[in-house]
């Protein structure tokens, strides 16, 4: 037993978080690219890696597509509200910062 539930019904909660991730990630992206356009988004794209536990967060159930969720939440709350566009938003997350 994991987490109080049998290894398979473990096993299928992981598959259906990975599966709702990556339908998520593919609307998100799809909505980006429409938004900021592929070319301009290969060309302002920076070198950040992705943290560690962004990775380690793929066999905890659900997490990753909460992450993708909080991304979608800081896109529409930080940048759209406050009249930034979607460019910005996208050169946040992909160029490091100090």
């Amino acid at each position: 037993m994991i987490a109080g539930m049998n290894e398979q019904d473990f096993m299928a909660y992981i598959i259906f978080g990975l599966i709702l991730n990556f339908v998520f990630s593919i609307l998100f992206g799809i909505y980006l690219s429409n938004n900021i356009g592929i070319k301009e988004m290969m060309e302002s794209k920076g070198d950040k890696e992705q943290p560690m536990w962004v990775g380690i967060s793929l066999f905890i159930p659900y997490t990753k597509m909460i992450i993708t969720l909080y991304r979608v939440a800081v896109l529409q709350i930080y940048f759209l509200n406050k009249g930034l566009s979607h460019k910005e938003f996208w050169v946040y997350m992909t160029h490091e910062h100090e």
